[in-house]
């Protein structure tokens, strides 16, 4: 699914935010991707959704060379790829419907299948009763699970989250964590940047550990 080379990403103003980053990831894996504050993991998740370029190295993802990619190809990787956030990115003027359906709309597909793909995925995040309410109407929580909605609709094979839980209390960050482990059972492959050791401990899988734009470490779980 992923591979990643000697992988560095240098900022105009000489910040080097990735050094020399070597690893391999297969489909249908669970990852964390952990480290301090400022250790390279929005970067390195910004490279592979195909947001930012890197500097050196090659880096494949979903059989894409993004040292290559042509301008074109770019949004068919991106429909390969859901992307989540600490803060969910929603539109505060459009129902819960309108924001899960946004990128299907773009797509072209009809009405039909739109409210059929919609009314699924809002399912299966447990928020089937809420498709007329308006994001600023929910809790932090129901939020993020409509982010989550969003990024999942077009059933990408890749899930990239930064942070997810970050602005979570514990109960619902389990319930958004045990989310992503429903979506892995059913073959995608997940990578999660986050701080949390207590979290990173509940779910135990193998972690990429970062400091200062190196990977330092590759651990394949957590002891119990």
């Amino acid at each position: 699914m992923i591979e990643m080379h000697r992988v560095s990403k240098h900022y105009p103003n000489g910040y080097l935010a990735l050094d020399n980053v070597t690893f391999s990831i297969d489909s249908g894996e669970f990852i964390f991707l952990t480290g301090h504050s400022g250790a390279g993991k929005s970067t390195l998740l910004k490279i592979l959704a195909a947001i930012e370029p890197v500097s050196d190295g090659n880096i494949i993802v979903a059989k894409h060379n993004l040292r290559s990619i042509t301008s074109r190809k770019i949004p068919y990787l991106r429909r390969q790829i859901g992307t989540i956030f600490q803060t969910p990115n929603l539109l505060m003027d459009k129902t819960v419907f309108e924001n899960v359906a946004l990128p299907l709309v773009i797509c072209g597909y009809p009405q039909k299948e739109i409210s059929s793909r919609v009314r699924a995925v809002l399912t299966k995040v447990a928020l089937g009763n809420k498709e007329s309410r308006f994001p600023y109407e929910l809790s932090g929580g129901e939020q993020q699970r409509i982010a989550i909605a969003c990024a999942i609709i077009n059933k990408p094979t890749l899930l990239l989250a930064d942070e997810p839980t970050g602005n979570l209390d514990p109960d619902l960050a389990h319930e958004i964590m045990s989310l992503f482990e429903q979506f892995n059972r059913l073959g995608m492959t997940i990578i999660i940047a986050t701080h949390d050791l207590d979290l990173i401990k509940k779910f135990k899988s193998r972690q990429l550990i970062l400091s200062e734009g190196k990977l330092i470490e590759a651990q394949s779980s957590i002891p119990a």
